[in-house]
């Protein structure tokens, strides 16, 4: 392997120079070239997007692979240029899971026959979790790596190059103030000018450069239109099948466990969370929808249902605190003020977005949309 010598010397020497160079500007002792202002600005810009758009296109890589060996693995793939295999998500192996459970256990039977309509469904949001994952990775984090690891790059290699040019003009400006003889003085205005030429130069050429900063954001911003959009059509998918999964439990269920309080979209909305708090406390919350009038029940008509003799069940009560007030619709209602509680219970038959609630001597229908249940 050849070297050469007196090169490596040179860059050596080089080194050394704008070591020194660096320190003494730092202790205020050479002089040193300012940029202008228009140009700071924009580098100081660059920067500033380069920093943010690597934290987003981590944690968005966090967001869409949780498992750190799985993006690793994903890494050593794009860059042999490989195409990336197909890998299972959580949802469709835990859909294949419950399938074959279902098998063992007897799908004739209804803990057998409920596993396979839950594995099917999960199945069908681990799809549509894979659809999400491979159009964000198309339309939003591959346009973030680009630029990372392409105009990001010629952006730095030109700044480095402008930071050696104006090096490069200090030396020439300390040189001409040290020199005495006049032939000395012609020498090196000739390598100021020259530096300054090379200086101004390379300074456009960045800026240039750097005002296409603007045109990346405006590229992010669409990117991250379809990266939403991606969120929400994927949500709405799993709402979608979390809608569907619901109504085939409820009429395949029917009303095999009784006093039981069977899940519903408006019930998950209130019941509460971890941390105990409920939806009621959230900043501007407002009080749901009143449920339709015409689905107060299945199965037990309004004429039908009479309040005064509907006495609670044995077991399943239960203490609910009222979230918003609400007025009664009919006789068959019970009005309620927020914050107080009262005793709730089901029927057999009765929809599931409502409950018998009693109050004293007071007992009528009440949404369950307007209650966090207690015990």
């Amino acid at each position: 392997m050849d070297f050469n010598v007196k090169k490596l010397a040179s860059d050596a020497g080089v080194f050394f120079t704008r070591a020194v160079q660096f320190t003494e500007e730092k202790l205020g002792q050479a002089e040193k070239t300012e940029l202008d202002a228009h140009l700071e600005n924009l580098i100081a810009r660059a920067d500033c997007t380069k920093n943010w758009t690597e934290k987003i296109f981590r944690q968005t890589e966090i967001l869409l692979q949780p498992n750190p060996s799985a993006r690793i693995e994903e890494f050593f793939y794009e860059k042999l240029d490989k195409k990336i295999p197909m890998r299972t998500t959580n949802g469709e192996l835990l859909g294949q899971y419950m399938l074959d459970a279902a098998k063992d256990f007897g799908p004739g039977t209804p803990y057998g026959s409920t596993l396979i309509t839950v594995g099917e469904y999960q199945k069908k949001l681990g799809g549509a979790e894979r659809d999400f994952l491979q159009t964000s990775a198309i339309n939003f984090l591959t346009p973030l790596r680009n630029f990372l690891e392409g105009d990001w790059r010629t952006i730095s290699k030109e700044k480095r190059l402008l930071e050696n040019r104006r090096l490069d003009l200090d030396v020439s400006k300390a040189r001409l103030k040290k020199a005495k003889l006049a032939e000395a003085k012609a020498a090196a205005e000739h390598e100021l000018r020259v530096a300054q030429t090379e200086f101004d130069r390379q300074a456009e050429v960045t800026r240039l450069l750097l005002e296409g900063i603007s045109s990346t954001h405006v590229n992010h911003l669409r990117c991250l239109h379809e990266f939403v959009e991606a969120q929400a059509t994927y949500y709405a998918q799993c709402h979608k099948h979390m809608q569907e999964l619901q109504k085939e439990l409820r009429s395949a269920n029917g009303d095999s466990i009784p006093n039981a309080f069977t899940g519903s979209p408006s019930t998950s909305a209130v019941l509460a969370g971890p941390s105990g708090l409920s939806s009621s406390s959230l900043p501007g919350a407002s009080p749901p929808a009143h449920p339709p009038v015409s689905s107060g029940h299945s199965g037990l008509e309004a004429s039908t249902l009479k309040i005064e003799e509907v006495q609670p069940p044995a077991t399943g009560t239960r203490k609910a605190k009222v979230l918003y007030d609400y007025d009664a619709a009919d006789t068959s209602e019970l009005s309620l003020l927020a914050d107080e509680l009262i005793t709730v219970y089901t029927v057999p038959g009765m929809d599931p977005d409502w409950l018998i609630g009693e109050r004293g001597n007071q007992k009528g229908k009440v949404p369950v949309t307007y209650l966090e249940l207690l015990s």
